[in-house]
């Protein structure tokens, strides 16, 4: 079975040629290969016309690069990572369920530009009940796994980030779980690497390649947006897995965040950023493996100035909904139905037993909760179809969340 692992970068078209890189970085250099098809490939024409030899690239050692930026670039940078600080630092005076909600954002629009996609509502009861469509299961998996990774505070190597992308697959995909064993191409109806756009280094350099990667990721002498930003290109040049790179990838910009403290536990929906313009994304790390780092770096630093717009006008639109329910609700300070509703923007669909642990009430009493805020309109009761179970759901939540979506989706060029 071949590993081709299309899905995370499908528009890679080939390596681009610039006469003069703004932030000159090493190269791809490449090496021979030869294609040993499995017994049962069944090969078409212009693969046999092909033949069997292919170039594997071989990405450099980047542990200890200087990196040297134009001055246009610094300050696009510092403009973004400014913009940044201020978002998280206004995170406190947000709604209480922002980091869910910003988790579960940027896992959707990481998992959108794989054209993976589904509704909030669908992510949300796949997250719950563990039953879902395939797209949706598969997103949930990805809130899952980028939950786990901005939870964790263990130092960021080879193995934290083979356990993001287990979460990834553990359900739908085991088997393709941890460093492949085999060549991983790319290329738009390419099946094999002879005729593919692109080859990544050979599995034998993926444990050398990973070890530089973290060597890099572990300095303090760079700015942080840019490290994360090149950091992530080497990690898609590498391309250490058979499936999951572009999440995991876009997983582990995250957790550099975090481990440098530009975030705390939460998310900077910056694949929502990149999203805006995947033609220019994926163009950008086209350039990073012709030997230039400024596309990427001005790509993240655009991302995220996106992000901290669309999140504010997110985390906006969430308090004046919630501020709506207030309005509205009538009961006593210390009802339950308060706390109902301060969870209910990180859980836009729960059930009794979810609500009663994470407000600390006991049943009754949530019970009682989830009546009223049903006989309001506030909540919608139904009966999940695969689980069976009782779920009730925030449509408000839920269709704030699908028009972030919508606004990043329908803005790609």
């Amino acid at each position: 079975m071949s590993l081709r692992a299309l899905s995370d970068t499908q528009a890679y078209r080939g390596v681009m040629s610039e006469p003069t890189a703004v932030v000159p970085w090493p190269a791809l250099t490449w090496e021979p290969q030869t294609w040993e098809a499995p017994a049962e490939y069944g090969a078409t024409r212009r693969e046999r016309t092909a033949g069997r030899a292919y170039r594997s690239a071989i990405a450099a050692e980047i542990a200890g690069l200087p990196l040297a930026l134009p001055g246009w670039l610094a300050a696009e940078l510092d403009d973004a990572t400014q913009q940044i600080v201020r978002f998280v630092a206004e995170d406190a005076h947000q709604i209480g369920g922002l980091t869910a909600v910003l988790i579960r954002s940027e896992s959707a629009s990481s998992s959108q530009i794989e054209q993976i996609t589904a509704s909030a509502r669908a992510i949300a009861e796949a997250e719950i009940t563990g039953r879902g469509s395939g797209n949706a299961a598969v997103i949930a998996a990805n809130v899952t796994a980028m939950s786990a990774a901005l939870a964790d505070d263990a130092p960021l190597d080879g193995e934290r980030i083979v356990n993001v992308q287990r979460t990834l697959l553990a359900d739908h995909a085991p088997h393709l779980v941890g460093w492949r064993t085999g060549p991983v191409w790319i290329g738009s109806g390419s099946s094999t690497p002879a005729t593919a756009d692109y080859v990544a280094p050979d599995h034998t350099r993926i444990g050398e390649s990973i070890d530089d990667l973290v060597r890099f990721i572990q300095r303090d002498d760079l700015p942080i947006l840019a490290q994360a930003a090149i950091a992530h290109a080497q990690f898609e040049t590498i391309h250490p897995f058979a499936d999951g790179n572009g999440r995991t990838g876009r997983a582990l910009v995250q957790m550099i965040l975090r481990r440098k403290e530009m975030t705390r536990s939460s998310a900077i929906p910056i694949s929502g950023g990149l999203l805006v313009d995947k033609r220019g994304y994926f163009d950008a790390l086209t350039a990073y493996r012709a030997g230039d780092a400024a596309p990427i770096i001005s790509a993240f630093s655009a991302a995220s100035s996106r992000a901290v717009h669309q999140g504010t006008a997110l985390a906006e639109h969430i308090t004046e909904i919630t501020g709506g329910w207030r309005s509205i609700v009538k009961a006593r300070s210390d009802s339950a139905v308060w706390k109902v509703l301060e969870v209910l923007p990180a859980t836009p669909v729960a059930d009794a037993a979810m609500l009663a642990s994470a407000t600390g009430r006991d049943a009754r009493n949530i019970h009682r909760a989830l009546r009223q805020l049903t006989e309001v309109g506030i909540l919608v009761e139904n009966r999940h179809h695969k689980s069976r179970r009782i779920l009730f759901r925030t449509p408000e939540i839920l269709a704030a969340l699908d028009e972030y979506a919508e606004r990043f989706g329908r803005r790609e060029s």
